[in-house]
């Protein structure tokens, strides 16, 4: 018989150690599929380094098999599998049938019983068989033709452990039959193998290396040493008999062989790769030819050259109650497609100019359904209108924890329908090469683009609509992308110059640390250098909280601050690591994206952050350091144009008057009517410390108290943060809720709200789900209370600046003036205003922010004016 290569996989073993393995995942429906995936690429691997012609995958069934029932003994004592691994079995099974991979299983027989028949089977056909589990028990299946593959997860990466016969013998001394003699003197409690008590691995690798098997041992039982072992197994023989039936593994099961006549030629399947997009597995999607699995388009791409008939389509298309569009910029390409009733239209220009002026075509247009608008506004500015439908930031509204909003995801998400992403298309192709290889395959996509909009608008609006999420993306996000996308256009002027010299002194500051560091090492090393660090601290320096992992000392930031007070090297070490950050991400950074205006056009997005948070990128504006005053000073560089100063207006403890608000609590919202100091007045109450007698100290660690409330603080992350014992804090935290006892009752009740609608809610309805709070981890869990408790309060802030600044936007364009909006940094809007409107600014910055909400505490803003942003704030 003609010899083939034959791959066996113990099916929830290698789930199991993926599952471990791979860090969790979750798909949009909520299922994890971490392991699913760390199994497939485990099988991938085999499959292409195997070069296997023949693939199955053998399963346990939860009944006891015929040899644990006989002797009394049964697996399914194990420990349940948790919950998250629980749901992805039959999912696995699911993508398997999918790829036609065959899947066997035996009532009254283990996985491993399977794989050691079909081994046997198979070799005995004179194939070259690999068994791949992450059981040891599989090593008695070893023999010259049969290879056992264990994978390990090593620092990240996954490593296979290969054994045939001669492996087995050279790594643990006994031969492969062996092997089974070995496990059934040591014992196995969770297959639930008793072993003879007494015995370990190191005595019964001697035992069976010197007699060969366990019924020759018993034969000479009165040379074994040493004496208790010997007692041992003299007195529970009987046991190490029973044992050895149980780890023996069945290798002529009743099995038949599953038809593998099609190999693995049906793998990559329409239906396969629609259940890699349901589970979103997007790298395992390359291996798909795209070709033959792609969904035909959903409406025929038709090329239109001719101007005045595109323009006839266009009005078309708004006589009719909805349509779709989506404007391309990129590469030299530019154009319009667009789509209503069954219709999709290409529309090619000449220009970003041509593309541009067609935007005013569609003034007054009924509901236009669009992706990405804001981006799509720098090339095609439409008028500011509630009739566009960004099925993107809706899409958003309804799943704020997923990573992408492209058509494919909503298409996948909300209509059921699986298509391919441009990436499965074309990979990196820029779209001007799509269309010179091949116009009809890039019609198709663009056909994406503008049908699906279209089709799923309805779909969003209908679940946004019984979310009761409906006003929040048309009365903030919608406007929200306008403002945000004139804040773009405008950017932020930066002095060349005083970056340059901001540089330069950090520079020098930098240089006098290493040497300061160096000093007190007592020779030079690399700072920057965990490892290295952690060596010179607790090794050479002998200091405390030297905690080793796996890579070496910690040398984190919380190590270091533990370490600040009392070592100087530590202080310097954080400044060092500050400095450095602040020269390559601003002083260095920050010149990259100063345009030929003189001024920086950062990009902000609406659709990263989970609790409704603006996120800046390209450059990150939202993130400069405060604490160092070096960091504070690189906002010096960031200067108003000429005529004009900057008016900075900021929202004063914005989080703790939401608490108050959203609590009820009366003691907190009588404190902020009253106008008190909210921290010095909390530490009266949690110290019991008269007002007037209240410390700087006190007021301090009342302020950590305040704001660790809001993030779910722990008494642990308390004792951290304020360096005082567990007990203490737990004190603190105790003594706080009796002060303000509403607040302790309303973050219990998100907490509970959590986990009876799997998700929170902002004041304004901003949905944040929390599938951690169903996770069987404990740390997982804690981490999704606390999201529980912070999100609505977070979340309902971002709602309020949202507000503000577009209230804000508006009302500068309204009335005439120049001053506009550059900046918006969590809960501090930045204005650009000229000399002559500075009062009108300030004016217009206070109503709008302070009457953005209507809370029980009067909203506060801090306004001040500067000739650069250092000054203004």
């Amino acid at each position: 018989m003609i010899s083939k290569k034959v791959v066996l996989i113990d099916g929830h073993s290698i789930l199991n150690r993926a599952f471990y393995g791979v860090p969790i995942l979750t798909n949009s429906e909520g299922l994890h599929t971490n392991g699913i995936y760390g199994f497939l690429n485990i099988m991938f691997k085999a499959i292409e380094e195997e070069k296997a012609e023949t693939l199955i995958v053998a399963f346990d069934l939860k009944a006891p098999t015929f040899r644990h029932k006989m002797y009394g003994a049964y697996k399914g004592t194990r420990k349940p599998m948790p919950q998250e691994l629980h749901e992805q079995v039959p999912v696995l099974k699911e993508v398997l049938q999918a790829m036609e991979i065959p899947i066997v299983t035996k009532e009254g027989y283990e996985a491993d019983d399977i794989l050691g028949s079909l081994s046997r089977i198979y070799e005995e056909q004179g194939c070259d068989v690999t068994v791949i589990s992450g059981d040891r028990d599989l090593l008695q299946l070893a023999t010259e033709k049969v290879k056992i593959s264990i994978p390990k997860t090593k620092a990240g990466g996954t490593q296979v452990e290969n054994y045939y016969a001669e492996d087995v013998l050279k790594t643990y001394q006994v031969t492969p039959t062996q092997f089974i003699d070995l496990k059934a003197l040591m014992g196995d409690a969770s297959d639930n193998i008793p072993g003879v008590p007494g015995i370990g691995e190191k005595t019964a690798t001697k035992i069976i290396t010197a007699y060969g098997s366990i019924e020759e041992a018993h034969a000479h039982v009165d040379d074994i040493k040493p004496a208790r072992a010997a007692n041992n197994l003299r007195e529970h023989y009987d046991m190490a008999v029973m044992s050895k039936k149980l780890a023996a593994i069945d290798t002529h099961a009743p099995i038949e062989i599953p038809d593998t006549s099609a190999g693995l030629e049906n793998m990559y399947s329409q239906s396969a790769y629609q259940m890699m997009k349901r589970l979103e597995f997007k790298n395992i999607l390359n291996r798909f030819d795209q070709e033959n699995v792609a969904v035909p388009v959903l409406s025929a791409a038709v090329e239109l050259t001719d101007r005045n008939e595109q323009q006839q389509k266009i009005f078309e298309a708004m006589s009719r109650p909805m349509f779709s569009a989506y404007p391309i910029c990129e590469d030299g390409l530019w154009g319009l497609v667009m789509a209503y009733d069954d219709k999709c239209f290409w529309m090619p220009t000449k220009s970003a100019d041509d593309l541009n002026g067609m935007a005013g075509w569609f003034d007054g247009h009924p509901d236009m359904a669009v992706m990405d608008l804001k981006e799509r506004l720098h090339y095609f500015p439409l008028k500011e209108s509630d009739n566009v439908l960004d099925i993107s930031l809706m899409a958003y509204l309804l799943n704020p924890l997923k990573d992408s909003y492209d058509y494919d995801d909503i298409a996948r998400d909300y209509l059921g329908m699986t298509l391919p992403s441009r990436a499965d298309l074309y990979g990196k192709k820029k779209l001007s090469e799509i269309f010179s290889e091949d116009r009809t395959k890039a019609l198709t996509w663009l056909g994406y683009y503008a049908s699906l909009p279209l089709k799923a608008a309805p779909e969003l609006r209908a679940a946004l609509e019984k979310e009761n999420m409906w006003e929040l993306y048309r009365e903030i996000e919608l406007p929200l992308s306008f403002s945000l996308y004139r804040m773009e256009i405008a950017g932020i002027r930066v002095e060349r110059e005083a970056l340059r010299e901001y540089g330069d002194h950090l520079v020098g500051r930098i240089q006098e640390l290493e040497q300061e560091i160096y000093a007190l090492a007592g020779e030079e090393f690399n700072i920057l250098s965990p490892k290295q660090l952690g060596t010179i601290l607790f090794e050479k320096l002998h200091l405390p909280y030297g905690k080793k992992t796996k890579t070496g000392y910690s040398t984190s930031a919380s190590v270091l601050e533990k370490l600040q007070d009392e070592k100087p090297i530590a202080r310097l070490v954080l400044e060092y690591r500050q400095l450095t950050k602040l020269k390559s991400t601003y002083a260095d950074g920050l010149a990259n994206f100063i345009s030929e205006d003189e001024r920086i056009h950062g990009k902000f997005h609406q659709t990263i952050t989970a609790t409704g948070r603006i996120s800046s990128t390209e450059p990150n504006l939202q993130n400069i350091p405060v604490r160092v005053e070096l960091g504070r000073r690189i906002r010096k560089v960031f200067v108003p144009k000429d005529g004009c100063v900057f008016v900075d207006a900021d929202y004063s403890q914005i989080e703790l008057r939401v608490l108050a608000h959203m609590s009820g609590d009366e003691n907190l919202i009588e404190a902020y009517k009253q106008a008190e100091d909210i921290h010095r007045m909390t530490a009266s109450q949690v110290f019991h410390t008269p007002l007037e007698e209240v410390t700087s100290q006190q007021r301090s660690n009342a302020k950590a108290v305040n704001f660790g409330i809001i993030y779910g603080i722990s008494s642990f992350g308390l004792s951290q943060g304020l360096s005082i014992t567990r007990k203490e804090a737990e004190v603190y935290i105790k003594q706080y809720f009796a002060a303000y006892p509403k607040i302790k009752d309303f973050l219990d009740g998100l907490v509970a709200e959590g986990k009876e609608k799997g998700s929170v809610y902002t004041l304004f309805h901003r949905k944040r789900p929390i599938p951690e709070l169903f996770s069987s981890n404990f740390m997982q869990r804690s981490f999704g209370e606390r999201v529980a408790m912070n999100s609505p309060i977070q979340g309902t802030a971002a709602d309020i600046i949202k507000i503000a600044m577009i209230h804000v936007d508006r009302r500068l364009r309204e009335e005439g003036l120049k001053s506009r909006l550059v900046l918006q940094i969590h809960d501090e809007l930045l204005i650009e205003a000229a000399m002559d409107e500075v009062e009108t600014v300030k004016q217009i910055l206070h109503d709008e922010m302070s009457h953005a909400a209507k809370l029980k505490v009067p909203l506060e803003i801090d306004i001040n004016t500067g000739t650069d942003w250092y000054e203004a704030k």
